[in-house]
């Protein structure tokens, strides 16, 4: 465990030395959508009965926020260890696939957790966001962020530059994240839009998580969380069998 441990606090320092860009700066460009959107939208009919714009928005754009930094954290950490060579300081000790998955993905959820909660505590200062239930709240958070950890580990050890991350990340992460339901409920959209979200896992993550806030949800909560459990545990396979063959690592 001490193999593990090592690269576990070596990915948190990785990320909190530099806190203000990899924590402060996803906090402040949610705030801005924020601050955008609620005054674009403001007096709109919420989605929800009693449920104010503002009020809807704000989870959603945490839970974006999780997302996308959860996915950057393993992605970029895996692809500048791959360019720069260093990658060969974690190969050369006795760490197993899942000491190695495992410290990735603990680590980017860290840093997701605490890019959500920042959104979180400045967003209630907007409009008072009400909690119904915390369980779904930190289950969502929690699987979302790990599926999106997990998915950026694929996408780090399938680039071999930053060009083709920044490929993966704005032509897939992107889209998906922002047409997950983050700014507008999907029953607002047209019968074909609406079966195209609902094709979205990134929605199922979003919807469930907001239902912990709200008690009310586009799908039921129990779906969202099957799809969204069983999207984490696909790509944890796909991950762990990828690490355990060494595939762009050790060839």
């Amino acid at each position: 465990m001490i193999g593990f441990q090592t690269l576990l606090l070596k990915e948190i320092l990785r990320f909190w030395k530099v806190g203000f860009q990899t924590v402060a700066a996803p906090v402040l460009t949610a705030l801005l959508y924020l601050f955008i959107f609620s005054h674009v939208m403001s007096g709109s009919n919420a989605a929800f009965p009693g449920i104010t714009y503002e009020q809807f928005l704000i989870p959603g754009l945490a839970m974006m926020s999780m997302l996308q930094n959860a996915f950057a954290n393993t992605s970029s950490s895996l692809i500048q260890s791959k360019i720069t060579g260093n990658i060969l300081f974690i190969l050369l000790p006795p760490l197993s696939h899942w000491n190695f998955y495992g410290a990735y993905l603990i680590a980017a959820v860290v840093r997701a957790l605490a890019v959500g909660l920042g959104v979180f505590l400045v967003g209630i200062f907007v409009a008072n966001v009400p909690v119904h239930s915390v369980v779904w709240i930190v289950v969502f958070a929690l699987l979302g962020s790990g599926l999106l950890a997990a998915l950026g580990l694929i996408a780090g050890l399938w680039a071999d530059k930053f060009d083709q991350l920044a490929a993966f990340q704005n032509f897939i992460i992107m889209p998906l994240t922002f047409l997950s339901g983050v700014f507008y409920s999907i029953r607002s959209l047209p019968d074909f839009w609406q079966g195209l979200s609902h094709v979205n896992p990134f929605f199922y993550m979003i919807d469930g998580f907001r239902y912990g806030f709200f008690g009310k949800a586009d799908v039921s909560v129990w779906l969202s969380f099957g799809v969204t459990a069983g999207a984490f545990f696909c790509l944890s396979v796909v991950t762990l069998y990828l690490l355990k063959s060494g595939y762009k690592l050790r060839q």
